[in-house]
């Protein structure tokens, strides 16, 4: 499903060029559950940026679904991510204007579902998530954990390829969290594949593997039996 190779990305902030990602070569397999590790700054999030279509490399390969994306323009890029990738974030980034039902049917919206069926695809993904009963609230209205499960929703109603999931469990407590890290297993069980940023060991725990991130260069790669949920 994606493959980098020898792929960087450099920053510039006026005379001073930064290297955030040094020669990464990575492979993920369709199914896949991998969490991504490594200290603040390592190049985490610039990875990740990458992988979702949000920024381009500097130099070297990245292909998708096949497709090397690596040169692609914002508007390609845009219309890849809304069609193949599902995004969770630490912060929600829920629409504070819209209520449940609304933030969740938006990538439909996008996608020009009509409005039957995209009614009974929201109703059935909220009570997926075990979220139906807040459907006419608005975000402000719900706990940290009850956001999240509306972020989750929003990011696989449209059965993405792929979920890309940074620190989805940052501002939780570790109830909250651990309830999120069992819907993310579920998803995966069900056949989802999952990108996860964590700086936890033991929610990187949920993934059959881990790569770790040093100063921008990929130091080791650990395969394991994933928890389940």
């Amino acid at each position: 499903m994606i493959r980098l190779q020898g792929l960087n990305k450099l920053f510039q902030l006026e005379e001073v060029e930064t290297t955030a990602l040094n020669n990464i070569n990575l492979h993920i397999q369709q199914g896949e559950f991998v969490a991504i590790m490594g200290p603040s700054g390592c190049g985490k999030s610039t990875l990740m940026n990458i992988l979702g279509l949000l920024d381009n490399p500097t130099s070297g390969s990245y292909f998708f679904l096949d497709e090397d994306v690596a040169r692609h323009t914002e508007r390609r890029r845009a219309n890849l991510r809304k069609a193949n990738i599902g995004f969770v974030f630490q912060s929600f980034n829920l629409i504070d204007e819209l209520t449940v039902f609304e933030n969740v049917e938006l990538p439909l919206f996008y996608l020009g579902v009509s409005n039957a069926e995209r009614e009974k695809q929201v109703d059935t993904v909220l009570e997926r998530m075990q979220i139906m009963h807040r459907k006419n609230h608005f975000p402000q209205q719900l706990s940290g954990g009850q956001q999240q499960r509306v972020a989750i929703a929003r990011a696989v109603i449209a059965n993405p390829k792929i979920i890309l999931a940074d620190e989805p469990t940052g501002n939780l407590d570790s109830s909250n969290g651990q309830e999120v890290m069992r819907l993310l297993a579920s998803l995966h069980e069900a056949g989802a594949t999952i990108v996860m940023v964590t700086h936890s060991a033991e929610q990187a725990d949920y993934a059959g593997r881990i790569v770790h991130l040093f100063d921008g260069h990929v130091v080791s790669e650990n395969i394991r039996e994933a928890q389940v949920a």
